[in-house]
């Protein structure tokens, strides 16, 4: 069967499962709306963070950035999986056992304060669609190469899509699609890896492979000394080696880790279980999950990479094997024959450099650069559509609520019913997928380095708040909202100065001791803390029944818990 009709077929069918779920578990209540009841299972509700977790920046777009920048690149993987090991034990319980739908909620009450409440809706709605802007962007390439159509139309199908299984259903069917598309990302993100371990290396598992001797086929040898080799004579820095400076690779760390804690769309996730017990386990099987696609992620980069330069450095442009042209038609690789001498020149210098290539598109293409069939092609296809759609799906969810929940039901207008707060919730969901397929259609930067915005911006409002809210019954709300607001607005003038207002000055050389806009974050972050804790020393202590609150939210074995 031809690729496209393959490619239609699994991805019609995956479509039609998601939507089939959402009308089965469609939502009648703002409980099942927004935390589907608070009745997921462990298993289930693991399944669904991993795919909330796990977006089109994992997907499409991690082992791309680790493709292209090697050791730098593993900033993402280290930052991510231990920000997510941070959130599940230092966060997520306690959270739950506070039994609120929302962040802005729990600061809102935590923190006696309304404006407070008002700060951390702002702080998500902004933190949220950035995020969302990257998970739009990866659906429009995915839909622009395997379906074969523009990339801003491909945007506006998902954009349906999404709609569709998110007003529904809200958080009751967005989990248990989400359950579905993990299924669906993992089983297309690891078959190809398997195929191709085995073809470069004789190994079944990629992990292995990855610290693996090449065949013969291949060129033999390690397979890191041969991608070593290959950058070092194509003039780039060797694959094994780093051009960032310490500095900036642990502030870009801290940022990821310290905002992965401070995601509202993942840590609502844990407001679906039953019970705090629940919510550790639900962690601990999501834990696993996510660990099967990041530590295979540095082996489908190495694999890709490899591949890549071995077919297209020096080879004919006319005898280019047919996906390249395919790419091509998406523009998300191109070739500038500046010698004409037909030949494709894919060099580190580039004044002489001849090939351009969108590290986002490293994933899906790898299967048709490795050669495997046309199946796997599509089964990859529609794992980048389910990655992204299962995040922007939660992204969707957490905006929505902090409209009709936070700032409607719990500012606005109390006195709404609950069916008029259902319907402005899913009001909020179509004005907010209109916005971020605005965002999607127009990024700010490639997948990957929009969602580290995203991280940055979380580590410098919510992580300190949402900390300090729980281990400190001295942190008031002057404390927590002039925190919040510096760190915020910090990070964010940084990111758009250097990115949007003066990006010709975006480089280390410019940075403020060095560190990159997708490193800020963690200065932000240090600033929160530095603000909250300084203002609140000079200003009156929390009233008695919230300091009363907060250690009762810290006592282990309470009703409830178990």
């Amino acid at each position: 069967m031809e690729l496209q009709t393959l490619t239609y077929l699994t991805v019609g069918i995956t479509f039609a499962i998601y939507i089939g779920i959402a009308i089965w578990s469609r939502a009648s209540s703002t409980s099942e709306f927004y935390i589907a009841g608070g009745h997921v299972p462990p298993l289930a509700n693991g399944l669904a963070t991993a795919a909330d977790w796990m977006s089109a920046a994992s997907f499409i777009s991690m082992a791309g950035i680790v493709s292209y920048m090697g050791r730098d690149g593993s900033v993402y993987l280290m930052g991510w999986t231990g920000g997510y090991v941070l959130l599940a034990l230092l966060i997520a319980p306690y959270l739950r056992d506070f039994g609120k739908f929302t962040v802005p909620d729990f600061i809102g009450d935590r923190y006696y304060s309304q404006f407070a409440r008002m700060v951390a809706v702002f702080c998500a709605i902004f933190v949220s669609f950035t995020y969302v802007a990257g998970q739009m962007r990866g659906v429009g390439v995915v839909f622009s190469r395997f379906l074969e159509v523009d990339i801003n139309l491909g945007v506006i199908i998902g954009m349906g899509i999404v709609f569709f299984y998110a007003v529904l259903g809200g958080m009751k069917g967005i989990t248990y699609t989400q359950v579905a598309q993990y299924c669906v990302l993992i089983f297309a993100y690891m078959v190809p890896a398997v195929f191709i371990s085995i073809l470069m290396t004789g190994n079944i598992i990629p992990q292995l492979g990855f610290g693996s001797e090449l065949t013969e086929a291949n060129g033999g040898g390690y397979l890191l000394d041969r991608l070593d080799g290959l950058h070092e004579e194509l003039g780039f820095t060797a694959y094994t080696d780093s051009v960032r400076s310490s500095l900036d690779v642990l502030f870009i760390t801290g940022a990821l880790i310290m905002g992965t804690a401070g995601l509202p769309h993942v840590i609502i996730r844990f407001f679906t279980v039953p019970s705090v017990r629940a919510a550790r386990k639900s962690a601990g099987y999501a834990l696993l999950f996510i660990a099967i696609l990041y530590t295979t992620a540095p082996a489908i980069a190495a694999f890709a990479r490899t591949n890549l330069i071995n077919t297209v450095s020096n080879a004919e442009y006319s005898e280019m094997p047919g996906w390249f042209s395919t790419w091509e038609n998406t523009g998300l690789i191109s070739f500038e024959d500046k010698n004409n001498d037909g030949r494709i020149q894919y060099l580190a210098d580039p004044e002489v450099n001849e090939l351009t290539v969108d590290r986002d598109i490293i994933v899906l293409a790898n299967p048709e650069i490795a050669q495997l069939p046309n199946w796997v092609i599509a089964l990859v296809a529609a794992g980048g559509l389910a990655a992204a759609l299962s995040t922007a799906a939660g992204l969707l969810l957490v905006i929505s609520t902090a409209i009709s929940h936070d700032l409607l039901k719990r500012n606005l207008m109390p006195d709404i019913s609950e069916k008029q707060e259902l319907l402005f919730a899913r009001i909020a969901i179509f004005f907010a997928v209109c916005v971020a397929g605005y965002f999607g259609i127009n990024p700010p930067g490639f997948v990957a380095q929009v969602v580290a915005f995203a991280f940055g911006l979380a580590a410098s409002s919510f992580f300190p708040a949402i900390v300090l809210g729980i281990f400190s019954t001295r942190m008031n709300r002057e404390g927590a909202v002039s925190g919040m607001i510096a760190g915020i607005l910090f990070t964010a003038c940084y990111i758009i100065y250097f990115k949007f207002i003066n990006p010709a000055i975006d480089n280390a050389d410019n940075w403020w001791l060095g560190i990159s806009p997708e490193g800020i974050g963690t200065v932000g972050m240090l600033l929160n803390f530095a603000v909250a804790l300084l203002v609140c020393r000079f200003t009156a202590e929390p009233p008695a029944n919230v300091k009363a609150m907060v250690l009762d939210i810290r006592v282990p074995g309470r009703p409830g818990q178990d």
